[in-house]
């Protein structure tokens, strides 16, 4: 088990390779954070040491748990304990934890309201619909998607996702921040 000094000189170097995994500026952080940009620099640093107070707000921003942010010793438990989160009739399950990389969840869309909004953002996507039928609206075009199909994209394509009927749709996504693609690999049988 690391010693408490080893996890403590740990933390600056663990949230600078975070902050540049993400393509984050020390600017873009302290306003997401309402930390200053100095205080982000000497901590990131090591002249500033970690508090509650200022890793808590920096694990929320970086959507990851605190144990990530300190390097917290494993607990032997290989269980992924999943912390759903409900935004805009969209209920997302983490089904992975690392930092950067490909981030893999289970997404349940409720009914729709009103006319759609395209968006965009950094990424790349990879969904399978695992029940109910999916509406994805890719630029000008609309495809339905039934249980077992998949589709890709670039998330640079504005994009929009929802059921395509009344009942809920719920779908694996697995999503790269920074443009990575999902690649399948099938050995003739």
């Amino acid at each position: 088990m690391k010693n408490i000094e080893q996890v403590l000189t740990g933390i600056g170097p663990r949230l600078r390779a975070l902050r540049q995994q993400r393509g984050l500026t020390l600017a873009a952080l302290s306003k997401t954070t309402d930390i200053s940009e100095s205080t982000l620099s000497r901590l990131e640093g090591g002249s500033r040491k970690a508090n509650l107070e200022l890793l808590l707000p920096l694990a929320a921003a970086y959507q990851v748990p605190l144990d990530d942010l300190v390097g917290a010793p494993e607990t032997g438990d290989p269980r992924v304990h999943l912390r759903p989160v409900t935004r805009g009739g969209m209920t997302y399950i983490p089904l992975s934890r690392r930092a950067g990389s490909l981030h893999a969840h289970k997404l349940v869309i409720a009914l729709s309201a009103g006319e759609p909004e395209l968006n965009v953002h950094e990424g790349y996507e990879w969904i399978y619909v695992l029940d109910g039928r999916l509406r994805l609206l890719l630029g000008e075009r609309s495809v339905t998607l039934a249980p077992g199909e998949v589709a890709e994209f670039d998330t640079h394509v504005p994009h929009w996702l929802g059921p395509d009927d009344d009942r809920p749709v719920e779908l694996l996504i697995i999503f790269g921040k920074q443009g990575e693609r999902a690649h399948l690999k099938a050995h003739p049988g």
